[in-house]
């Protein structure tokens, strides 16, 4: 099984591309993938509807279709539900990073004692980007514990991909009106907001422009799949052309319900032209990432 890796690359070679960076992907200690999966297999309640793994496979065989899709860089996108998790699962992610050089080096945070400590030292051990997932986690990016933690990463000018959307299902914490407070004491946090922020679209992309270091990556968005259930508003299509230099490939490898290449196609249709993709598709994670 190749995974569709020759559709993959005729879409990066047709736009003169060197390959893919792709800012979401998931990679993380075996026994915390199983139950990840086990989750979505259940259709719990953050899901709410069935979800089929396309690439349910050992890290080995994931590694090798990331490569022979020709996606040049990744992430290890791994996140605690509890307190406790945090400091050991960047251990793994530090490790990761070291026997797997095309993974950009990838940390995660939670609001508890000792949250500064552990995210000054994954900073200063070499980490290029963190996940929050306020969903999944069930907490306020506005929580005391973390102040000091958003401004040590605005000052590094290490971006957080955080999931802070409403959507499959809304949290406690999610939507754009936390994330705005966050933002108007941090305007210099590196925010990439995940799922282009859906289903608030509109507002995710406002704090965008309101931000300069805001950027939202395409993770699942305007796919047949979130179509279906959080359509992306055609009225706001003109925002997506005007903030091209701040949109990044994300995919949610493995855990996605159809192949790879259908996120490609899903931004191919949306007719931004062949610029807008290059930008997306490559462009905007070299600037942030591979460029000194």
């Amino acid at each position: 099984m190749n995974g569709g890796s020759d559709d993959v690359v005729r879409f990066w070679e047709g736009l003169g591309l060197p390959g893919l960076i792709d800012v979401h992907t998931h990679f993380m200690p075996e026994q915390v993938l199983r139950k990840v999966w086990a989750y979505f297999d259940s259709a719990g309640p953050l899901t709410g509807t069935e979800w089929p793994i396309a690439y349910r496979h050992d890290e080995d065989e994931r590694l090798a279709l990331l490569r022979s899709f020709g996606v040049r860089r990744f992430t290890s996108m791994l996140y605690p539900h509890k307190a406790g998790m945090a400091a050991w699962l960047n251990g793994w992610a530090a490790d990761f990073a070291r026997r797997v050089p095309d993974c950009l080096h990838t940390a995660t945070l939670f609001p508890e004692e000792g949250v500064e400590r552990y995210v000054r030292e994954a900073v200063e051990a070499g980490a290029r980007i963190f996940k929050s997932h306020l969903q999944v986690g069930a907490y306020d990016a506005n929580d005391p514990l973390l102040e000091p933690v958003w401004g040590l990463l605005a000052e590094a000018a290490v971006p957080v991909v955080m999931h802070c959307g409403s959507g499959p299902a809304p949290g406690k914490y999610t939507g754009p009106e936390p994330v705005g407070r966050l933002l108007a004491r941090h305007p210099r946090l590196r925010l990439v907001v995940a799922h282009m922020g859906m289903p608030e679209y509109a507002e995710f992309l406002a704090l965008a422009e309101a931000y300069p270091e805001v950027r939202l990556d395409t993770t699942m968005a305007f796919t047949d799949f979130s179509e279906d259930r959080t359509p992306f508003p055609v009225a706001e299509r003109g925002r997506l052309a005007d903030l091209g230099d701040r949109i990044l490939l994300g995919t949610d490898f493995p855990n996605i319900p159809y192949p790879y290449v259908h996120q490609l196609h899903a931004l191919e249709r949306l007719e931004l032209g062949d610029d807008w993709l290059r930008a997306v598709c490559y462009g905007n994670a070299h600037a942030m990432f591979d460029r000194r």
